[in-house]
């Protein structure tokens, strides 16, 4: 059993919370009324590029260190706060938290800013194009360790920036739809006739395309601060050919969006549920501009990052109701047996991370995983609130999660996984369950 450290208050107005543990699942609920705590959020943006060559991650064929910068990344945070109540998400221009990264990141920033372990929704955009997070110097390149030893400190800076920069806002709620993604297994004939799902493009498969955008403004004031958005799609527009950084399709899309908004708007963007889904154009070896060509990454960044700006401004309606609620409940779901698994998958624990919250009617499910588009389309379908965001590469890295009629046709995500079929039922069961806990639960 697992206990949440609990903040002192920081003044007597403050309410109490009341936090419940049990099975691994904390549960934060506001004792507190909405009026009488308005509802507060923050903003905050941050630079962190490598200044060193780096190993980068996503592509085990690409052996040398980074040549260079096409474009910055960044990490940004958006934090909510009503009463003494938190969410914060954070957005983080990398691949993910791998190599066993995830927990020592998100401690420093829950020691720093004395948040609770289900206040922090720590996600990762899934570019290919940034460095490999490391701590093992005996495994990773000494630039890596360096880098990512420099970069827990700039997260513990975003979010501290977030928290003191809190002020009563307006939250509105958009949804768009766009053709970046595509869904990638595509089926092939080997030389023997018999058929075989690659890693391509298979456009005659539905795949969800919805755009999700949260929109902040001032509620003393008609000024915009951030545009959270989440789009299903990995970021691979770039291949294993690229060896400048970059953030690609979400991190362009992201930096297109605050250079058209206005420098002080913050945008951070998020992974939805993308195991099986890839850009349209995919690995391309880098940033072509032969004759006037629009590289992929920037024509596929400039288009998701088009349909956000278009959804938010046809956003006019705001709430400042909240309350704001948490959950993080760490699941052991089916995994491979010895026969179905290689040798180094069934030796590891079949457990992935789920982080749940919600800010008033919108709701939001962090998945410490790559799980297949259908299951974050389930998920939505399934939830109790108005609005739910799916948001993957989130407080873990557990590997894929195929869908469980994915296992007889094979391929790369089914070879790869720890998990065996049954693994997306329970996922998306236990994402309504908590969902449904935090909607019924009273102030």
């Amino acid at each position: 059993m697992t206990q949440e450290r609990k903040r002192p208050p920081a003044t007597a107005a403050r309410a109490f919370d009341l936090v419940f543990c049990a099975g691994g699942l904390l549960l934060t609920v506001g004792l507190s009324l909405a009026q009488d705590n308005p509802l507060r959020a923050g903003t905050s943006r941050i630079e962190i590029t490598p200044t060193l060559p780096v190993a980068l991650a996503g592509y085990e064929s690409r052996k040398e260190l980074s040549r260079g910068v096409h474009d910055p990344l960044s990490a940004r945070a958006v934090a909510f706060e009503q009463g003494s109540n938190h969410l914060v998400l954070v957005s983080i221009d990398n691949l993910g938290f791998y190599n066993g990264t995830a927990d020592p990141l998100r401690q420093a920033v829950l020691d720093a800013c004395r948040l609770r372990p289900s206040e922090l929704f720590l996600c990762a955009i899934h570019t290919h194009s940034a460095p490999t997070l490391t701590l093992n110097p005996e495994k990773g390149h000494p630039n890596n360790v360096q880098y990512t030893k420099w970069l827990q400190g700039k997260l513990v800076e975003v979010v501290r920036n977030a928290l003191e920069g809190l002020a009563p806002v307006q939250v509105g709620v958009g949804s768009g739809s766009s053709p970046v993604g595509a869904n990638r297994r595509e089926v092939v004939q080997d030389d023997t006739g018999k058929t075989k799902i690659v890693l391509g493009r298979n456009p005659s498969l539905l795949t969800d395309r919805e755009v999700q955008v949260l929109k902040l403004t001032r509620a003393d004031r008609d000024e915009l601060l951030g545009v959270v958005f989440a789009y299903a799609t990995h970021s691979t527009s770039l291949g294993p050919g690229n060896y400048l950084i970059s953030g690609d399709v979400h991190g362009l899309a992201e930096q297109f969006l605050e250079q058209y908004l206005g420098a002080r708007v913050v945008a951070p963007g998020f992974t939805g549920a993308s195991g099986n889904i890839d850009p349209w154009f995919r690995i391309a070896p880098g940033f072509n501009t032969t004759n006037g060509w629009i590289p992929e990454p920037v024509l596929l960044g400039t288009m998701l990052g088009e349909e956000v700006a278009q959804v938010q401004s046809g956003i006019r309606k705001g709430s400042t109701n909240g309350p704001i609620r948490t959950a993080i409940q760490t699941l052991e779901l089916p995994r491979k047996t010895n026969r179905e698994a290689e040798a180094s998958v069934a030796e590891s624990p079949a457990l992935f991370v789920m982080t749940v919250g919600c800010v008033g009617d919108v709701g939001f499910v962090g998945l410490g995983g790559e799980v297949f588009n259908e299951i974050g389309l389930a998920i939505k379908r399934a939830s109790p609130f108005p609005h739910t965001f799916v948001f993957t590469h989130c407080n873990g890295a557990a590997g894929y999660v195929p869908t469980s009629p994915s296992y007889p046709e094979g391929g790369y995500e089914v070879q790869s996984s720890p998990f065996g079929p049954g693994a997306d039922e329970r996922l998306a069961d236990e994402a309504k369950r908590m969902l449904t806990d935090l909607r019924s639960a009273k102030d």
